[in-house]
């Protein structure tokens, strides 16, 4: 049976990414799905109407599109939203599972099978549909223009008549998908980057992409979780970490920071005496703004600075690119949609790791054990595939 999907306009603020795009619903409609798409859904990344009714989608209002039996979205449902979700349908989007686990609860209140983009499993089979991964290749990308827009100097090395410009020197903090991606960029531009992870495993994917890796002589052996993560260190070696840092900073233009560690707020890796040592001038680009930044004196969502030396800490960095980072993102959803699209409609197969690992809630219940815990909740038992 064909699908229903309901795309609504977001509403969050800084948000101007939409679920699908013309081109994926152009493929939804082949395949024989509806999709329904509010009125204006698309305006913030420049996509009109009229595209995604000549690619097969039927224009409706509000409530319909939440009305519909799956509904794709970029960001969590608030409550007024979650209050227009029919019951039995489903929710796929970034719902935030465990920094809003009361937002969970009220989803499956409703009867609401939600599937969380960020809890898809870093796996070979879902790697279609990694959204994570696709939103912080645009999210490096973008602090790095950010890093080279606010830098009071040329980031490559310049030969003038009025003589040689020395290139800047960047630090990227944390080598993951967007670490990996700020690193390419800022090369892209001609600095001179490094790069740290407390993961040892990173330093062949930093210099892989031109980028010399700074060692620490600190143990972290342990310091890889689950997926490929990073896992927070102990108290002691967190904080001689933090000390390590210190003169590695002082010798940069721009740090662009990114480690975080999923469920916690993110770790602490740039002091404000780290701060203090820097060029006035400089610039830290805090990516983990959301999570509580890695630099002491971020203040998130705020531009704030310390000795001349400024820290920005954007709330939605790859809401700021929003055409590519919704195309993006909706080719993920799309890759969902077709994995558990069944002849009934949306499949709930808890025998499927994927489908396992991304549901929160379903048949009425909070069915992720750490969003359970969380709510203060016992372990319910998975429900069975159905």
């Amino acid at each position: 049976m064909p699908l229903v999907i309901g795309v609504p306009k977001e509403t969050a603020p800084l948000e101007r990414r939409v679920a699908l795009v013309p081109e994926v619903v152009k493929l939804l409609a082949a395949q024989g799905h509806e999709v329904r798409v509010e009125a204006g859904a698309g305006e913030g990344a420049y996509l009109s109407d009229d595209a995604y009714t000549e690619a097969g989608a039927r224009i409706v209002d509000r409530a319909e599109a939440f009305g519909a039996p799956v509904v794709a979205k970029v960001q969590t449902p608030s409550a007024a939203e979650t209050a227009l979700l029919g019951p039995s349908s489903a929710v796929i989007g970034f719902l935030r599972p465990l920094d809003d686990p009361q937002g969970m609860a009220r989803l499956a209140a409703a009867g609401v099978t939600a599937l969380s983009m960020e809890l898809v499993p870093r796996i070979s089979r879902a790697q279609r549909m990694d959204a994570l991964s696709a939103m912080g290749t645009v999210a490096g990308y973008r602090a790095a223009l950010v890093a080279a827009e606010w830098l009071p100097k040329f980031f490559p090395l310049l030969t003038t008549a009025a003589g040689t410009i020395r290139p800047a020197r960047v630090l990227v903090i944390g080598a993951g998908v967007a670490g990996l991606q700020a690193i390419a960029t800022c090369r892209r531009l001609g600095a001179v980057v490094s790069a740290y992870d407390v993961r040892a495993a990173a330093a062949e994917q930093v210099e892989s992409v031109g980028a010399k890796f700074v060692e620490l002589p600190l143990d972290t052996g342990d310091a890889e979780g689950q997926g490929g993560y990073a896992k927070a260190l102990d108290e002691d070696r967190q904080r001689r970490q933090v000390e390590l840092l210190v003169p590695v900073i002082a010798e940069m233009d721009v740090v662009i920071t990114t480690a975080l560690v999923p469920g916690m707020r993110a770790p602490l890796l740039v002091s404000a005496d780290a701060v203090r040592a820097m060029k006035p001038g400089s610039v830290i680009v805090d990516l983990a703004g959301p999570a509580g930044g890695n630099c002491e004196l971020t203040r998130p969502g705020e531009t704030v600075e310390e000795n001349g030396v400024r820290i920005l800490a954007p709330l939605n960095m790859a809401a700021e690119m929003p055409l590519h980072a919704s195309q993006m993102y909706a080719r993920t959803v799309a890759a969902m949609l077709a994995e558990f699209a069944g002849p009934e409609g949306l499949k709930t197969d808890f025998e499927d790791e994927i489908f396992r690992s991304a549901c929160v809630t379903h048949g009425g219940r909070v069915v992720n054990e750490r969003v359970q815990a969380l709510l203060g909740s016992a372990a319910a038992t998975p429900p069975v595939a159905s």
